[in-house]
């Protein structure tokens, strides 16, 4: 009798393992059903920073000459913007860059003037629209003789955007929940339920020009990568 109860034992038990080892199988099987998504967020805004390197050139052959033209002419640019309403703390100018050709020795041919002196008045602001209103009056300056040099990379506009930290969360929620809505289509197409997270990640925020003409307006972009489970 004891042994029949005990064989009794042995099976329920080797029963019990059996489903136990089926569960753990299939809930292996089902942690193993994932869908990686990706979830983007973009938005445009205004550049809040804005830095203008006002360029001009004056030649000649004689330094005190060029000398006393340039302090001319920096006088004439700094009352343009001050009459414009820029502010003298948003003014700065840098020492000229004079270079003189009998000093260089490449290129044998002749040239009319000794010196070339660059000057560069930089305004820089984050009232960027009203200083985008001041440089569309810039032509009144070649009234007082001051021609504005505008071609060398160096010296070009420069919009930038500082406000990333204020718009952070909304995006990086946005993002998440566009990532989860992939991955709810998918789970819904596929005839399963989506389960929780198994990986994420966030990636990197990156700020460009909307494009070449407008480069007042960036574009902000940022896309998370996402690893959903899927549940029958």
């Amino acid at each position: 009798m004891s042994r029949i109860r005990e064989a009794i034992v042995l099976a329920m038990g080797i029963l019990g393992l059996g489903a136990f080892l089926y569960c753990a199988m299939m809930h292996t099987k089902d942690r193993d059903r994932v869908v990686s998504v990706k979830g983007l967020s973009e938005r445009e805004v205004k550049a809040d920073f804005v830095i203008w390197p006002i360029v001009y050139k004056e030649v000649g052959n004689d330094l005190a000459a060029i000398h006393d033209a340039v302090q001319v002419k920096n006088a004439a640019i700094e009352k343009f913007l001050r009459e414009n309403g820029v502010e003298d703390s948003e003014i700065s100018r840098s020492a000229p860059d004079i270079v003189d050709s009998q000093g260089e020795y490449y290129g044998n041919e002749s040239r009319p003037f000794r010196y070339v002196a660059t000057m560069v008045t930089t305004v820089a602001s984050k009232n960027v629209d009203h200083i985008r209103a001041v440089m569309e009056k810039q032509g009144e300056l070649l009234k007082q003789g001051v021609a504005s040099y505008g071609s060398d990379y160096r010296y070009s506009k420069i919009y930038s955007f500082n406000g990333l930290n204020d718009i952070k969360p909304e995006m990086i929620d946005e993002a998440n929940k566009s990532a989860r809505a992939a991955a709810q289509k998918f789970a819904s197409d596929s005839d399963s339920k989506l389960g929780k997270i198994k990986t994420a990640t966030q990636g990197q925020f990156s700020i460009a020009d909307r494009d070449e003409n407008t480069p007042y307006i960036k574009k902000v972009r940022v896309v998370t990568s996402v690893q959903y489970f899927l549940e029958d």
